[in-house]
């Protein structure tokens, strides 16, 4: 089902549907995917003044002659009243296209419940408007403020009814002909909908702004519009912008430092940023507190009791939760779990952890894929099959943990003695490492953000000269860039990666060598080879050096895809971005000042490296924008050479 919340769909008295905001559009698009390209849709207008056989008969013919004037064909419109009650369940089965009329909200609500209609739209796949009442009657509890003289006074009057349970979401329709209307000399706003929005959210937006809820989606407001909550009215959409109404729990989003850009981003789509973290609320970033709906401490993010807790708290407070995410590998289980114990299917489920954690069962989705892969063998099988596969593979090979980040507890093992000191070393943990062919070649990722389709809305390319892992084994400087785009084959390759994996509406990076060599079962000199898959953005400052080699926000882009699942934020000009890293205690033949002097005017970022990164990116960090490939290894040689 679509779903369309409208005050009215024309503006400003047109005789046509609004093109303001996508409005027709979506409204086309939306019955297109309903009857198909050879049939028109079989409409049925709910009435809401049933009895009222002139005012019903009115609106028939001003709706038909509105859809009609928009250009939209239909086979034919029907009007469900008093007179053709009886054949409700008839006429719902043989609509495409439900539009619930406005009127007296009390008096279609009745009606509605007379006839039964909420039983009878179960499992209707058609598309649902409403109209100013109709609207608000597809809530589930129904606000239905005072409108007619005496209202307001009555004590027995109901404020509050059971309604369709579409949504929801509570609507004052009409913001600008009701903004400053008296009901029995009462303000509508101020002294109605205010005191009655304490512990409730009401939403009101002008004619032709309306709210959409596609099957699957969260439900998303397009154009002006404003919340009242808590007795007071604030905006939060502009014409031709998008409020998405949607929970997205946060898990750690203090660490790395940087990821309050994740949460600006969500709060300026409308989303409630719902944080968990182990520090106090004080202590999180100023600009992370800003963008935060809601925070709840836990004592320890290692325990799974006290996150259930907290999830389920959230639950209760805001309702149905619909993104639980930490955009951190070292979380990944645990979001997993979370996801799968309160039903929240926009993430990976406890039954598809193992494919993207373990390197053991990454082979069987490259392998699905088609992707070459460095052979590789289990701790567990044993010493005498581990040497039978080094004798096989030659000297070195790479022993790593088979669940685990980064290039903590990962080995170069060169010869016999080393393979021999490792195995005595690892007597008791054996079964927790993999053991893989060394690959010589260039280090190279392939980041993206994909959609719920499967498809890449954002996709970057990082080469990294010295890999992580010889970094931090070798205490060496870190040096790598981000390309101005992805080449071809590399594109190709990760795409094709992402399709074996099932990967859907993440930020994901995956690791390649390309092969400097030819190498049988592999592939030829500048073929990608699959290292490993990582379901979370690239860390240190690598987003942040996609966003200057871009001229965008890859925070934002992925905030988009959460809420809208599509990229809003357009890319601008292209650049190389370059980081080189210093390391304390060590003498370097340029100071700090003259690096300043000579690369101030191309410098993006320049900062001291939190301790927790400090291993893998160095202690001092120099991020600059560069037109041209040639400059990259004079950059690096300049901020790195002693």
């Amino acid at each position: 089902m679509t779903l369309f919340l409208t005050g009215s769909p024309t503006r400003f008295g047109e005789p046509y549907f609004t093109q303001d905001n996508g409005f027709r559009a979506e409204v086309q698009a939306a019955l297109a995917a309903v009857t198909g390209p050879n049939r028109k849709p079989r409409v049925l207008l709910v009435s809401a003044a049933p009895d009222d056989r002139g005012f019903t008969d009115s609106v028939k013919k001003g709706m038909s002659d509105c859809i009609h004037t928009s250009g939209i064909g239909t086979e034919k419109i029907v009007m469900l009243d008093r007179r053709n009650a009886a054949k409700a369940p008839e006429l719902v089965h043989w609509a495409d296209w439900i539009i619930l009329c406005g009127g007296h909200v009390p008096t279609q609500n009745r009606f509605i419940h007379e006839i039964g209609l909420k039983e009878l739209m179960k499992g209707f796949d058609g598309v649902v408007m409403g109209c100013s009442a109709g609207s608000m009657n597809c809530a589930d509890y129904v606000y239905s403020h005072p409108e007619l003289p005496g209202e307001a006074r009555d004590p027995q009057y109901k404020r509050w009814l059971r309604g369709l349970g579409l949504t929801d979401i509570n609507l004052v329709p009409h913001f600008e002909q009701v903004r400053y209307a008296l009901v029995d000399g009462l303000r509508l706003f101020e002294d109605v909908a205010f005191p009655d929005s304490w512990g409730h959210r009401f939403y009101t937006f002008r004619d032709g702004g309306y709210v959409i809820q596609k099957k699957g989606r969260p439900a998303e407001l397009r154009g002006e519009a404003y919340e009242i909550t808590r007795g007071a009215m604030h905006r939060i959409s502009e014409e031709n912008k998008s409020y998405s109404f949607m929970n997205f729990i946060f898990i750690s989003p203090h660490f790395p430092q940087t990821y309050w850009q994740f949460c600006a981003g969500l709060r300026a789509n409308g989303v409630n940023v719902l944080g968990i973290a182990d520090t106090n609320y004080e202590n999180l970033s100023w600009e992370l507190r800003q963008n935060l709906t809601d925070y709840y401490k836990v004592h320890n993010l290692e325990s799974y009791e006290e996150m259930y807790r907290a999830v389920a708290f959230y639950a209760h407070r805001y309702g149905k939760i619909d993104w639980i995410e930490s955009n951190n590998e070292y979380w990944l289980e645990q979001d997993a779990r979370l996801r799968t114990d309160f039903n929240v299917t926009t993430g990976i489920q406890n039954d598809h952890i193992a494919a993207i954690k373990n390197k053991s069962e990454m082979k069987k989705y490259y392998a699905l894929g088609g992707i070459p892969t460095a052979r590789q063998i289990k701790g567990a099988e044993g010493e005498a099959k581990i040497k039978a596969f080094v004798k096989k593979t030659g000297y070195p090979v790479i022993a790593k943990p088979d669940n685990g980040m980064g290039a903590g507890g990962t080995s170069k093992i060169c010869n016999e003695a080393e393979l021999k000191a490792w195995l005595d070393a690892h007597s008791a943990d054996r079964d927790y490492f993999v053991i893989e062919e060394f690959i010589t070649g260039l280090l190279v990722s392939y980041d993206a953000i994909y959609n719920s389709q499967g498809e890449p809305v954002f996709e970057n390319n990082t080469v990294f000269p010295t890999p992580i892992m010889e970094i931090v084994h070798g205490n060496l400087e870190t040096c790598y860039w981000t390309n101005k785009t992805v080449p071809a084959k590399l594109a190709a390759i990760g795409r094709r990666t992402v399709k074996a994996f099932g990967i859907k509406s993440r930020f994901v990076h995956l690791e390649f060598f390309q092969l400097d060599r030819d190498r049988e079962g592999l592939g030829k000199k500048g073929d990608y080879v699959g290292l490993e898959v990582n379901m979370r953005p690239p860390g240190g400052y690598t987003p942040d050096m996609m966003n200057f080699a871009h001229s965008t926000s890859v925070y934002q882009i992925w905030a988009d895809m959460v809420a809208f699942d599509e990229a809003r934020k357009p890319l601008g000009e292209q650049f190389y971005c370059a980081y080189a890293g210093r390391r304390d205690g060590r003498s370097y033949k340029h100071s700090h000042q003259e690096i300043l002097d000579k690369y101030g005017s191309v410098m993006s970022m320049c900062e001291r490296v939190p301790d927790a990164l400090a291993d893998d990116l160095c202690n001092q960090a120099y991020i600059v924008r560069l037109q041209n490939k040639s400059e990259i290894d004079m950059f690096f040689k300049f901020v790195t050479e002693k």
